[in-house]
């Protein structure tokens, strides 16, 4: 396909086109009623000068009668110009003027009438006149007109703008139509490349912007961020494989010698066998917990947990999920104080929220609750875990606070990726998935995650849009 054929066959092009067609209709219609305004306004102009010279030409008859008539119109029939005279008797002979024939009828209607006539001293051209016959005492009738071979040159001047009008609209409207069509070509074809190639593999190229703000570039813009979407997906997607492969390895590992121990040890107490039953049931307990994690996140980052979405009050949840931890708070040696204001509405996933908080509130107490070295005194406990709820610019906030070792900035946005655990956490029980689930319930109530700085330990905020904002 060539080029040009290219740019024909462009929504633009057409769009152009369509619009060259509307506005083509527009200015013919407005052009129409221009001209035949001027030929009304015209016309108007001729039947008021005809009935100024009627009424100057039934004076004289009324001064002088048929007398003066004639010879006022005998004088003014020898001046040149467009005005028209004839004075006939009851037989219907002319008199006097400068009109040597009419139509057989014009003479016997009294008024205004536009007729053709040929004028004295010219025997071959016969012209158009706007006239008015008057009936005048005893059978004597007086025409007075106007050629209207001005009104004939004024419409040939206005078809003759008419068509150079059009034609200049469909040359410059072609030639507008052709020009749009190549930029946006352009810019699609640009848009087609980059598509091709990102089909190909190429997931970090972007769709070009020309920075115009246009549709194209918020077309550009939508589809550059569903990519990054894309590509953050598809790195996720790599980094679970990959975290699965390291991280799941070595449980697996100690689940495959533990049963294989148990196995080989024939003369061992049937204690001893149960032992070791209970150590495997315990490692493949973890496992399934992991990959429960895991399942989670999974259907919070694709949505799929939208279906089951609705308004619910935030500060009943952090309640009860305050309610439900604070036995094992007390069990670590921690209290846990629960401070939710009232009348905060979220529109989402109670389980999933009530979820994100109880990771939450796990990791806090792994990791922020510090027992002494023995041989430095008596274990004590870290400070109070605060667990609130509170309104902010449109926005309800869930935190959970401690006051343990926090987290350094360097590292508040690596930790919450999948299966990421600080050096200092290493000894400690867990799989490195509870940030990582609840952030992926943040974005999927579109909300945000922050980890900041509580002096000393760390806070914790879940920020979701209140319900109806």
């Amino acid at each position: 396909m060539t080029a040009l054929a290219k740019l024909f066959r462009t929504t633009a092009f057409k769009l152009s086109l369509a619009y060259l067609v509307i506005v083509a209709l527009g200015a013919a219609v407005v052009l129409g009623i221009v001209a035949w305004n001027v030929e009304g306004l015209f016309d108007a102009q001729i039947a008021g000068t005809v009935e100024a010279e009627i009424i100057g030409l039934a004076e004289q008859y009324g001064q002088g009668g048929i007398r003066q008539l004639v010879e006022t119109v005998e004088r003014r029939s020898q001046q040149p110009g467009a005005s028209l005279y004839l004075v006939t008797n009851f037989a219907g002979q002319a008199l006097t003027g400068n009109i040597m024939t009419l139509p057989a009828d014009v003479l016997s209607v009294p008024g205004v009438v536009e007729t053709s006539y040929q004028r004295v001293g010219d025997l071959e051209a016969r012209h158009t006149a706007l006239a008015r016959i008057f009936l005048l005492p005893s059978g004597f009738r007086l025409l007075v007109g106007r050629d209207l071979a001005e009104r004939a040159t004024l419409r040939a001047i206005l078809q003759r703008a008419f068509i150079t009008s059009l034609l200049a609209l469909t040359a410059i409207g072609t030639l507008g139509g052709l020009f749009v069509a190549r930029r946006v070509l352009r810019r699609v074809d640009a848009m087609n490349e980059s598509a091709a190639s990102i089909m190909q593999g190429d997931l970090a190229r972007r769709l070009p912007l020309a920075g115009t703000g246009d549709e194209l570039d918020r077309l550009a813009e939508n589809l550059n961020a569903m990519l990054e979407r894309i590509a953050a997906l598809m790195t996720g997607l790599q980094e679970v494989s990959d975290n699965i492969a390291h991280d799941l390895k070595t449980p697996l590992t100690r689940l495959r010698n533990g049963a294989e121990q148990a196995l080989r040890a024939t003369d061992a107490a049937p204690d001893d066998h149960r032992a070791a039953l209970e150590r495997i049931i315990e490692e493949a307990d973890g496992l399934i917990r992991i990959f429960n994690a895991l399942l989670m996140i999974a259907r919070a980052e694709a949505g799929s947990g939208r279906e089951g979405m609705a308004d619910f009050d935030a500060s009943a949840v952090v309640r009860d999920v305050g309610e439900l931890y604070e036995p094992a708070a007390e069990d670590a040696g921690a209290i846990l104080a629960v401070a939710a204001g009232t009348g905060l509405r979220l529109f989402g996933s109670r389980e999933l929220i009530g979820q994100a908080l109880a990771n939450l509130i796990d990791n806090a107490l792994k990791y922020a609750v510090m027992k002494q070295d023995s041989s430095n005194g008596p274990a004590t406990a870290a400070a109070t875990i605060e667990l609130t709820a509170r309104r902010d610019a449109g926005m309800v906030e869930l935190s959970v606070a401690d006051h343990g070792p926090g987290i350094a900035p360097d590292d508040r946005n690596r930790v919450l990726q999948r299966f990421v655990r600080l050096e200092t956490s290493r000894s400690r029980p867990g799989s490195g998935l509870g940030l990582a689930l609840a952030a992926a319930v943040a974005r999927l109530h579109g909300g945000s995650l922050r980890l900041e700085d509580n002096k000393p330990g760390l806070r914790v905020i879940l920020a979701l849009p209140e319900a109806g904002s």
